[in-house]
């Protein structure tokens, strides 16, 4: 079974570097889809209140057995209960449905610049970090701005910052701030949804190593030292997308991905989603 490198996050808990998603899996498929993927060997399962899959995935996880301490979970804090109040009622929903007694990592999902809770939300994750319910606490699709204020108000350093990354959106700004004040940069949609993939340079360089353009743009990630969690619900995709770990790409051919950023958002702007 393959070997799953990991990430040490700023407190010093560790995550592996590549994970599954269950973005747009409906709850129904959910658990089918995260025992494939904990069969092929990944341990790290992303998640999110809003995606309406928390109690399939914990549906997945109970039936693996699996030991806890060898499973990743993250999910997410759904907009609407940002706040004190309702983050550590909201968090206490999220548990229930994955039927744990903590997450892994906890991460405010959007900024919702508008709505200007962030700060407050934030003081409830200090309190969820501080009484052991998470072990890491973090935020998804923070602009630089947003961190800034973050890290301006509080004591606890975002741990992960999941934003959308693939060689369309390279982000360099918010990684070089991630990198400056040790928070790691995840990415989501880390294949564009697709986009990315009939790009002549990445289809060169798979054809070079004998492997699909996918598997290409994950290995980019995992060398430039970002966490990815590709989502698929596909069993033979989960098992590519895990086998990514026995090539490298050279110098030039990291350059050449590095030439691909194009501004392309697959998903919302931050500034504006509220």
């Amino acid at each position: 079974m393959t070997t799953i490198p990991t990430v040490t996050l700023g407190n010093g808990v560790e995550i592996p570097q590549l994970g599954f998603g269950v973005f747009q899996v409906p709850d129904a498929d959910t658990t089918a889809a995260v025992s494939h993927a904990l069969d092929a060997g990944y341990r790290s399962i992303d998640t999110a209140a809003v995606y309406g899959n928390e109690a399939g995935v914990g549906r997945a996880l109970a039936a693996s057995g699996i030991a806890r301490d060898e499973l990743f979970v993250t999910t997410k804090l759904w907009n609407a209960d940002q706040g004190y109040d309702n983050t550590l009622r909201a968090f206490d929903d999220s548990l229930a449905k994955l039927g744990l007694d903590h997450v892994d990592l906890y991460l405010v999902h959007w900024p919702t610049p508008a709505r200007d809770l962030y700060v407050d939300t934030w003081r409830a994750m200090e309190k969820l970090v501080a009484d052991g319910r998470v072990r890491a606490a973090g935020v998804s699709n923070f602009q630089p701005a947003h961190l800034e204020r973050l890290l301006d108000s509080s004591d606890l350093v975002p741990a992960v910052n999941q934003i959308e990354l693939h060689p369309a959106l390279q982000q360099r700004e918010l990684r070089d701030l991630h990198a400056a004040h040790s928070i790691v940069t995840e990415a989501w949609s880390p294949l564009a949804q697709g986009a990315v993939l009939a790009d002549p340079a990445i289809g060169e360089i798979a054809a070079r190593h004998g492997r699909s353009p996918a598997q290409v743009v994950l290995r980019w990630h995992l060398q430039l030292g970002n966490v990815v969690i590709p989502k698929s619900v596909t069993p033979a995709r989960i098992r590519e997308n895990i086998d990514v770990f026995d090539f490298a790409l050279s110098d030039e051919e990291m350059s050449a991905l590095a030439a691909l950023d194009r501004g392309l958002r697959t998903g919302p702007d931050p500034d504006t989603l509220n």
